[in-house]
């Protein structure tokens, strides 16, 4: 189990750098992956940190996971309402 918990904090942290990476290239269709990747990457070091009781870096994961939620949310929800109105941006 403390493999899997190591490997799943590596990847969390890894997933995290790539998007933070994708983000730098600014481009569209990499910012929206980029998303998926924060979340996923705040989820796995999230459980990495309450696995070793490492209540600070935990929360901020959490954190880091909710905020990617709410942005994953947002995005969504423009993109309904601009595919209703024809926005174009």
């Amino acid at each position: 189990m403390k493999l899997f918990i190591d490997i799943l904090g590596w990847v969390g942290s890894s997933l995290i750098i790539f998007a933070y990476a994708l983000t730098l290239i600014e481009n569209k269709k990499y910012l929206t992956f980029s998303k998926y990747l924060n979340l996923l990457g705040g989820i796995f070091i999230a459980i990495n940190c309450y696995y070793y009781n490492a209540i600070p870096p935990f929360v901020t994961n959490l954190l880091w996971s909710i905020i990617a939620t709410l942005t994953i949310y947002k995005t969504r929800k423009k993109k309904i309402h601009c595919s209703k109105n024809k926005c174009l941006t």
